[in-house]
């Protein structure tokens, strides 16, 4: 006897194919049976899908037969915002030492000769606390940014997934270019702005100011709010390109590990692992924009006209090298910062559908 015609089951378990599992209701199920038996022998009739269902729900419940969940607004935004403080507390030192190298200029004499000179003179100077100079601006920026982030990639991907969930590469590009140039306007420029010129100000004699808040006081009093988007426009293709490079890969990887079976658990290391290679792929592709950016943000951005004249500047005294300055530990910092931010999004994500339910 065809299966359309065997008994209609209810059982323990997630919606599957043309079988109604126990808790399900007909709004959750669009892909219930269009035909059951009826109590006379070989009579069928019709069963009716509830007409009030959209596409974009058929889709959320296809991606939860699959096993990937679309993630909530509210529970993309807390998770980022989580996985972005935890993770600039650990990886600033490499921060700190990228920025001082990037504003080291050649056209002065240079105060470091490389990564190891510049963590030496600085604990020397300054103490191990000297490494994490200009973290609490940081830190205040990166949980917002973090969140941002995630929040706007699922806002944007979420209408863009198939109906396993599945978000195909250039979709990934996309929403990530449209994350990256978000957080830069909303967070990532005025943080910035005011950790580069944190750092800067302690390579002078008497540094001024005295911690973030009063620096950021400092700043506006004489530069105004504008003063905390110097640099706005290398920002914006700084983090645009960013995000857009990082999730394209790490979503590149991930269709590959999964092949066919959307619902494959990712381990946190090879999501890690992932995370990495999608960072230093961003560290390699924008390196110097990141340079230009920390230029523009910093105490002698005054003697730059523009974006397009810093990149000038640079190239002419310094050399095609100098885009590439702080590479090395941008992208021991990178690679930190992606592999645990997608670990700890992914997880603190986990965490959150187990105690708050958002069906």
């Amino acid at each position: 006897m065809s299966s359309l015609y065997k008994p209609f089951s209810v059982s323990e378990g997630p919606c599957k194919d043309a079988i109604l599992r126990q808790g399900c209701t007909s709004q959750q199920h669009p892909a219930a049976l269009t035909r059951i038996p009826s109590a006379g022998r070989g009579s069928t009739r019709t069963f009716t899908p509830i007409p009030n269902i959209y596409p974009g729900q058929r889709n959320l419940a296809a991606a939860a037969i699959e096993g990937r969940k679309i993630t909530h607004l509210w529970k993309a935004i807390l998770a980022g915002g989580i996985a972005g403080g935890i993770e600039i507390c650990i990886t600033f030192p490499t921060e700190y030492v990228k920025t001082q190298l990037q504003l080291d200029e050649r056209a002065n004499p240079p105060r470091y000769r490389g990564i190891g000179d510049c963590v030496k003179l600085t604990v020397q100077d300054h103490g191990l606390r000297g490494l994490y100079r200009g973290l609490s601006s940081l830190l205040y920026g990166s949980i917002p940014k973090s969140a941002v982030r995630f929040g706007t990639f699922e806002v944007l991907s979420n209408p863009m997934r198939d109906a396993t969930g599945r978000l195909d590469n250039k979709g990934s590009l996309l929403c990530g270019l449209g994350a990256g140039i978000t957080e830069a306007v909303l967070v990532v420029c005025p943080m910035e702005t005011v950790k580069v010129k944190f750092i800067h100000d302690q390579c002078s004699l008497r540094p001024r100011y005295r911690g973030f808040f009063h620096g950021v006081r400092e700043i506006i009093r004489d530069q105004g709010v504008r003063g905390t988007y110097q640099g706005l426009t290398a920002t914006l293709l700084k983090q645009g390109s960013n995000q857009a490079i990082r999730f394209y890969v790490m979503n590149l990887l991930r269709n590959w590990y999964k092949g066919d079976d959307p619902g494959r658990d990712m381990h946190p290391l090879v999501t890690a692992i992932f995370g990495a290679t999608a960072g230093a792929a961003s560290v390699f592709g924008n390196t110097p924009l990141d340079v230009v950016k920390t230029r523009m943000q910093g105490l002698e951005a005054h003697r730059y006209k523009s974006t397009m004249d810093c990149a000038f500047q640079i190239l002419k005294n310094e050399g095609p090298q100098a885009f590439y300055k702080g590479t090395v530990p941008r992208l021991g910092r990178v690679c930190l910062d992606v592999a645990i931010v997608f670990v700890l999004y992914e997880e603190v994500v986990k965490l959150l559908n187990n105690v708050w339910r958002t069906d």
